[in-house]
């Protein structure tokens, strides 16, 4: 497009005579003299610059001159026609644009070091500009693009363009901040029109004050608080304490337009995510065109900054930007913090049994869950793909209000009457095959599976019990006696009972029949048979994981369930599936895990999940096993099925329906699954990934072909995404599977950035 060409567009459909100058910029835009003296600027539009946005821009600032914000702003001058934007052919060009009136000033980045007044004049004019743009509607407010903040995790997988692996895992480091902080109060922070770019380009300052603001085009609807996080990234560039200039305009801001405690929160992480788009969109560019030095100009600048903030801690970040505001006694964010982790540390060794371990080498302190994610002491957010309890999310509000209300009202126990325990064993029983219909309420997985056995031998009027090498069932002294992971693990004396029978892991990886498919779940399912055939007397039971858990996330080989319970209903035992771990729809395609092989057990065990958090467990058997097990000895559990546990168990189901959190963990787990394999493809040490929906396994080893276990390396990878603020941990009988079992309600974007991360890591070595 020729300056010829633009200054005749601008004679026809604005009546100027002009000389043009090209503005410096990403975009195309032109200082427009007219021959009587008068500046203006004209602003070519792009394919993504609609009519409605223009409309959107120039309703703002006629709005903002209206109200009497007493600066420069650049108003959309009328074509001759009176619309807002000028369209005119010129040959085959369709030249589309607006006129601007020009706006004196130099720009913030030009007029450095800026004084305390002039901090507090933006921060004023932010809020007044907020205050009043709020009840402005206009259609075009409602769009997105690419520098829209509150989308910018749209740029979070584009991480990998930055090639420096410090910068990566900054960038990993600031949009989990994003992710933890600020999406789960997105969508209940005041909303309303924002200008969307106050970079310190835009803002004009004379006389140490701020007297013009340029460029509405980025004007969207979106949460207020935006545009302040906006302007606290690019105006602390270049202060020598960026967070107490920020903390200045903030006092400033909220003086005009009065900040909520939940907006506080969010500004510090939006801030650092702005940056942190900033800089990818720099990558992407560079990819384009490398030459082009506008394109350019801050991203170092933003680089330093996001070094220096992402050593700030959520917490001590919010309370310095709360600092001169309104706000700052309502925070209060150091009484979470509590003890340091150090003293509670020793303090433990003081008070609490040294058995009760802790996870890491250097522990960590939680004082808040939300969702997916645990908060430490000093507000990191740390993403939990290892707590399978807290099954709806952490703090659940719908979970939590059920259980406050019902114990407001009443709490007591199974001798009396009341609504909740009938109906929550309704709503449980309703999820199971129809011959699963009779509940038993507990407090915890280990009593569960303690009356479970007790039923079976009640029932049988036998003792011997079948049960599967690695397998996990609970701490009372009879679980351990059935749990090889505890009787043949760390302090463990071997197999305690006679009466205990050790079958098979059926692992198609590293057991003695390789696959997954119906020929191995038949061959490891017979082996079941030839311990049954070795035994003096007939069984009681054989208890099993749906899902083999603390044994390595072993997903059992089709057709294993149906062989070996056919085995054991032929020698007169009864068959319990432990669903402590792996039920209410974890398996992505099934509610219940043991209905991935097409089977229904005599009984069936649930635990962990139900309560989300909630001491809580069941026993569910047909109405034949319970009768029969009515011997005239009368089962009683003081709190299991209390009106509270029955209100939360509820609630929990709730929340699964409401937000089909089955499907979700299908979607989400094939996700994580499919990105975990990748890697398999590229990192030998990871000999085998395994899973189904958010129960999954990634087995690590030395050598693929010897299966030698990398045990200490499977160590060092989690502590090293505990770094990372990802928590895992490892289990298996050789300690080298990392397992995933997070609450149901993790999200693909966790999904990719684990495997990121992983890859990165994995990449470095171990």
């Amino acid at each position: 497009m020729t300056d010829t060409a633009i200054r005749e567009f601008i004679r026809a459909e604005y009546g100027i005579e002009a000389t043009l100058t090209r503005l410096a910029g990403e975009n195309e835009n032109y200082l427009v003299r007219a021959n009587d003296g008068t500046d203006y600027v004209l602003k070519l539009a792009d394919d993504g610059t609609t009519t409605a946005m223009i409309e959107m821009e120039s309703l703002a600032v006629n709005r903002l001159m209206e109200e009497g914000l007493s600066i420069g702003l650049p108003r959309v001058i009328p074509t001759l026609k009176g619309k807002n934007e000028a369209r005119a052919n010129l040959g085959k060009d369709l030249i589309r644009g607006r006129l601007i009136s020009f706006v004196a000033g130099k720009a913030w980045c030009e007029t450095l070091p800026a004084s305390t007044d002039r901090l507090e004049h933006l921060g004023g004019i932010i809020g007044k500009l907020a205050r009043i743009l709020s009840p402005l509607s206009h259609p075009a407010g409602e769009i997105t693009h690419h520098w829209d903040l509150s989308q910018a995790d749209q740029h979070r997988p584009l991480i990998p363009l930055v090639r420096e692996p410090e910068r990566i895992k900054i960038l990993e480091k600031i949009f989990l901040w994003f992710e933890a902080i600020f999406i789960p109060v997105r969508e209940t922070l005041p909303r309303g029109p924002i200008h969307g770019d106050i970079n310190d380009d835009n803002v004009l300052v004379q006389a140490d004050r701020v007297s013009g603001l340029l460029d509405f085009g980025d004007c969207i609807v979106n949460p207020v608080i935006c545009d302040l996080a906006i302007a606290l990234a690019y105006h602390t560039l270049d202060e020598a304490d960026p967070l107490g200039a920020a903390a200045v305009i903030t006092g400033a801001y909220d003086r005009e337009r009065t900040l909520s405690p939940d907006e506080i929160r969010v500004l510090f992480p939006l801030l650092c995510a702005r940056l942190a788009v900033s800089v990818i969109i720099s990558a992407q560019r560079r990819q384009i065109n490398p030459e082009r030095s506008a394109w350019f100009v801050s991203e170092e600048r933003a680089w330093k900054k996001l070094e220096h903030f992402s050593g700030i801690s959520p917490d001590r970040a919010a309370a310095g930007l709360a600092s001169q505001t309104s706000v700052a006694a309502q925070l209060n964010l150091e009484s979470h913090q509590g003890q340091a982790p150090e003293h509670l540390a020793r303090e433990r060794k003081d008070f609490i049994a040294p058995s009760l371990s802790l996870s890491y080498k250097t522990p960590l302190k939680f004082v808040r869950g939300l969702g997916q994610y645990l908060f430490d002491h000093q507000g990191q957010p740390f993403l939990d793909l290892y707590n399978n309890v807290c099954h709806v999310g952490h703090c659940h509000p719908h979970v939590v209000s059920a259980g406050q209300a019902q114990m407001a009202v009443l709490n007591t126990n199974t001798r009396y009457l009341y609504d909740g325990l009938t109906e929550y064993a309704r709503r449980l029983t309703a999820t199971l095959p129809r011959e699963l219909s009779t509940c038993f309420f507990v407090n915890s997985g280990s009593e569960a599976n303690e009356l479970a056995l007790r039923m079976a031998k009640t029932v049988t009027g036998r003792e011997d019990v079948l049960v599967v090498d690695n397998a996990y069932h609970g701490h009372t002294q009879t679980m351990v006696q059935i749990s090889p992971y505890k009787f043949k693990g760390k302090g463990g004396k071997g197999k305690p009972e006679p009466w205990v029978h050790v079958v098979p892991v059926a692992d198609g990886y590293r057991g003695q029949y390789k696959g997954h498919g119906p020929e191995t779940g038949r061959a490891y399912g017979d082996e079941v048979k030839g311990i049954l055939d070795k035994m003096d007397r007939p069984p009681a039971a054989f208890i099993t994981e749906s899902l083999l858990s603390c044994g390595g996330q072993v997903i059992p080989p089709q057709d294993y369930f149906k062989t070996a319970f056919s085995h054991v209903r032929n020698a007169g035992g009864l068959c319990i599936c432990d669903e402590v771990q792996t039920g209410f729809g974890r398996s992505g395609t099934h509610f219940w895990a043991f209905e991935t092989q097409g089977v229904v057990p005599d009984i069936v065990v649930m635990g962990k999940p139900m309560g989300n958090g909630h001491p809580m467990a069941a026993v569910v058997t047909t109405k034949e096993i319970a009768q029969a097990f009515a011997n005239g000895m009368e089962f009683f559990a003081t709190f299991g099925g209390n009106p509270v546990s029955c209100a939360i168990g509820m609630a929990v189901l709730d929340v699964i329906e409401k937000e089909t959190l089955q499907e979700h963990a299908r979607i989400v787990g094939g996700r994580l699954l499919k990105g975990l394999t990748d890697l398999m493809a590229r990192h030998e040490i990871i000999g085998d990934v395994r899973g189904t929906g958010l129960f999954i396994g990634v087995e690590l080893v030395k050598d693929r072909q010897t299966l030698a276990p990398a045990t200490q390396e499977a160590n060092r990878l989690v502590n090293a995404l505990k770094e990372s603020q990802i928590l895992l941990g490892t289990d298996g009988p050789f300690d080298n599977v990392i397992k995933f079992k997070p609450p149901m309600v993790m999200s693909e974007a966790d999904a990719d950035m684990t495997v990121r991360v992983m890859d990165r890591i994995l990449e470095q070595g171990l």
